[in-house]
């Protein structure tokens, strides 16, 4: 069951996290294309969360109609792994590739397509065999207050102390995204504890996927305030955090995402709208994966620092500032893949894993 807003929010999803993660001086990033520090949430670190909210929904989509057509759970469940296998390949992958055409860069064992595709198998798992609406809410209530209870108990939230960089520095050491050879000490913000409530944030995707094809979008309007007011609320205790993903970070930007989903609904599938995005969102991991390895090829060699010395700094910056010519670069990247997968799209190619 395909839904064109669904489509379109993962497709701007997908050319926002291009625009964040491809400036051209990192020097010179304006705030909001940025990710905090630590604590804090800014625009840039709703990206990741709204995707993987998408993931949730896009399970239960897909699943869901299985379900009720009574498809047998075994092949669904054997497809589910198989996917979110194929996905964390993928990302070892690009982290293969990034190792070896970026001279000095070390292997990185985790990352963003392997929190996606651990937690697409694992909700997969559960959309399918834990099919009460109930028994997934209480799954999401304990997953957000355990991880917020454990994270407590073992030395709070703050850099290094806290229980998932232990955790990391343990199992993970030098593959993870940061590993201090001095002290021993690792951080990995994509890291394995970490990946705990990002699950939650799947599971609140695949609710919100139900209420879609209910066709109850005010409830999910509504349920996104909801999340975003507990959120908020918590956050006085336990901050926000996109790199240890905290419990109030999780209904923060899950119930932002869910109101973005209910608009693009009311907008695109109920007004008529053009899917802005779509090409973009069927193709979503292929336009990540090739932006990845696009990057990796101009930077490994050589010719991404004259490129933009030449074509944005030179004729922007004086102008605009370095902010400018730094986004100017990351658009035109963006636009770039932009462009091919609306080729891609309208030649009816689909590219899957």
């Amino acid at each position: 069951m395909r839904i064109n807003s669904i489509d379109a929010v993962r497709g701007l999803t997908v050319a926002a996290m291009l625009l964040v993660n491809d400036a051209g001086d990192w020097s010179h990033v304006y705030p909001w294309l940025e990710h905090a520090e630590w604590h804090g949430c800014t625009p840039a670190d709703f990206i990741f969360p709204i995707f993987m909210l998408i993931v949730g929904v896009s399970i239960q989509l897909a699943l869901g109609r299985q379900l009720d057509a009574g498809a047998p759970a075994q092949p669904m469940a054997r497809a589910a792994l198989l996917r979110g296998g194929r996905i964390i390949l993928l990302g070892i992958a690009l982290n293969v590739i990034a190792a070896v055409l970026l001279h000095g860069r070390d292997f990185r064992l985790l990352g963003v397509l392997q929190r996606i595709g651990f937690c697409f198998a694992v909700a997969g798992l559960m959309a399918i065999y834990l099919r009460s609406v109930r028994a997934q809410w209480a799954a999401l209530a304990a997953i957000l207050l355990g991880y917020w209870a454990l994270l407590a108990a073992s030395g709070g939230v703050e850099p290094v102390v806290n229980l998932a960089d232990r955790i990391d520095t343990a199992l993970l050491g030098h593959l993870a995204y940061q590993y201090d050879a001095a002290t021993g000490l690792a951080h990995e913000p994509e890291g394995i504890f970490s990946t705990l409530p990002a699950l939650a944030t799947v599971i609140l995707g695949m609710r919100a996927g139900d209420w879609i094809r209910q066709q109850r979008i005010a409830r999910l309007g509504w349920a996104g305030v909801a999340a975003m007011l507990i959120g908020g609320a918590w956050a006085v205790a336990l901050p926000f955090n996109k790199q240890l993903w905290t419990s109030s970070f999780v209904l923060w930007t899950g119930g932002f995402g869910m109101l973005v989903i209910a608009l693009a609904y009311q907008l695109i599938d109920v007004r008529g709208w053009p899917p802005l995005g779509r090409a973009m969102g069927v193709n979503a991991i292929a336009a990540y994966a090739g932006s990845w390895i696009a990057t990796c090829l101009l930077t490994g060699s050589g010719i991404i620092t004259p490129l933009y010395q030449n074509v944005f700094r030179a004729p922007l910056e004086p102008l605009f500032g370095p902010e400018f010519a730094s986004m100017a670069f990351a658009a035109a990247f963006t636009g770039v893949f932009w462009l091919a997968m609306v080729y891609a799209y309208k030649r009816s190619w689909r590219l899957t894993i």
